[in-house]
């Protein structure tokens, strides 16, 4: 088996034996990104630094001082501020940003002895759901029907890409409304997206601050809940990120969930749900049934209206968040005519910089943001997420463990499919998943089983607030049940 095939723990442990370096791990990897430039994953590749940090893990391995995750090669999503490499969120905005520092997740996992093999992209500023929209153009879907070439899903496609592929053995992602889970359950890998606060967001390109939270890609649930372990801290340069203790998630993993409830919320059954979808539904139900969960039928009024308060809350933060990108102090500048102004530099450098899915998103936000709407639009739906996270705490409180959910509408569609049709046909793709960020609980994809085409289809598992240990160890169950262990063929 070559060597980047492994999970991380499986890495972890044959370093820990001995059985093989840091380096030759992390070169199994490059030689995998090489021969890999059909998928577009990476957007930025670091060998150089990669195999400095190689070699000094293996230093630490042989001194003994081996952290959770010393010597593993990781991928990082673009959205990341990486020290010295460049960061540009896939946008033309930030061309040739490279920060002067590091984000706290990815000097996390640095101090824990990870290794960088380079920078993976998404979709522009992380507002996509198909890896469409970033300035180095679509990621691919390693897997494949007939001559098609898939996405990856979004705005975390070219982690997902990555982790399927083996070019990495674990990925960073940020969701703001389903982007870590939504990729993973089409390229068939583990994606967690964390309660809000249990990860900090500082140095991390903001979209919508009251949404976003980064989380582990991965091959497993078990590696999911080690990665997560590295990523998740206290942070006080990050004002949302709450002073909780960091469990030991992989002590959680005890594979018994007996007595646990199970909620299945009626309002996700949707007009129009492909059979394949429902029928994996039922049969996840089952499998936690049969693993001595209780299932639970479960209502949550008020999900119906979670898809159209997300598409003004995140746009109204994401206009604010990026009104900073203006061509003054770094990143793209528009070249100006004789008699040019100010004004007019700000205007020709945003209609250069941004793609237009950011530009509508932009707009979008400014108008519900705006004196007259600002009731109507942006303060009716701050009350309606509030109703939704109410919906879950009541069912919490009644004894609910966690729920079980589809995590995506369908599998992987076409690239280009929905490039023509109308932007709420790629909104759908976050039905499932937009309520988990409104609410700021955890959220899991797990791969569960392949399509009539072949393509991977996951279910999701929400958790309590805080609850990831717990949240983990179900997850882990579904997925011993299911069984999943298809692998994309190779094509690329």
């Amino acid at each position: 088996m070559s060597l980047n095939k492994l999970t991380i723990a499986a890495a972890r442990d044959g370093l820990k034996a001995g059985e093989f370096t840091s380096v030759e791990l992390t070169e199994s990897c490059l030689s995998a990104i090489e021969g890999a430039d059909a998928l577009n994953a990476y957007c930025a590749k670091t060998p150089e630094i990669a195999l400095e940090q190689a070699k000094a893990a293996d230093a630490r391995l042989k001194a003994g001082d081996a952290p959770a995750l010393c010597g593993i090669p990781l991928g990082i999503k673009d959205l990341f501020c990486t020290k010295g490499v460049a960061s540009q969120a896939a946008s033309r905005i930030l061309e040739g940003f490279k920060p002067e520092y590091e984000s706290t997740v990815t000097q996390n996992l640095w101090d824990s002895g990870a290794v960088m093999l380079g920078k993976l992209s998404m979709d522009e500023f992380a507002m996509g759901s198909s890896n469409e929209t970033a300035c180095y153009g679509p990621v691919v879907n390693p897997w494949k029907v007939d001559d098609r070439k898939l996405t990856p899903g979004g705005s975390s496609g070219g982690s997902a890409a990555a982790v399927a592929a083996d070019l990495c053995l674990g990925a960073t992602g940020t969701d703001t409304g389903g982007s870590i889970r939504q990729p993973a359950a089409f390229t068939g890998i583990v994606g967690i997206k964390p309660t809000y606060g249990r990860v900090s967001r500082w140095g991390v390109v903001a979209f919508a601050s009251s949404l976003d939270q980064a989380g582990p890609m991965t091959k497993s649930v078990r590696d999911a809940a080690i990665m997560l372990g590295t990523m998740a801290s206290n942070d006080v340069k990050d004002s949302t990120c709450v002073d909780f203790p960091v469990p030991d998630f992989e002590a959680a993993l005890t594979g018994d969930i007996r007595g646990k409830k199970i909620g299945i919320p009626k309002e996700y059954r949707m007009d129009g749900m492909p059979a394949e979808i429902e029928k994996l539904w039922n049969d996840g139900a089952a499998m936690l049934r049969d693993a001595g969960a209780e299932i639970v039928d479960i209502s949550l009024p008020h999900t119906k209206y979670a898809l159209p308060a997300y598409y003004v809350i995140a746009p109204a933060e994401a206009s604010s968040n990026l009104a900073r990108y203006d061509g003054v102090r770094y990143g793209h500048r528009a070249t100006l005519s004789a008699g040019e102004g100010i004004v007019d530099m700000y205007e020709k450098t945003r209609a250069e910089g941004f793609g237009p899915e950011v530009q509508r998103r932009v707009m979008i936000g400014t108008y519900v943001l705006s004196a007259g709407f600002y009731d109507a639009y942006y303060n009716r739906a701050r009350r309606v997420r509030a109703l939704i996270k109410r919906d879950f705490d009541l069912a919490f409180e009644a004894g609910i463990d966690a729920i079980l959910t589809p995590a995506t509408p369908s599998s992987a569609f076409g690239l280009g499919e929905m490039k023509d049709a109308d932007p709420v046909e790629m909104y759908l793709n976050d039905v499932f998943t937009v309520t988990v960020n409104l609410a700021g609980l955890p959220g899991i994809s797990v791969p569960v089983r392949l399509d009539a085409k072949g393509l991977p289809m996951g279910l999701q598992l929400i958790g309590r607030p805080w609850g990831e240990g717990d949240l983990l160890n179900q997850a882990m169950v579904l997925e011993q049940a299911a069984g999943f262990t298809a692998k994309p063929e190779k094509w690329w």
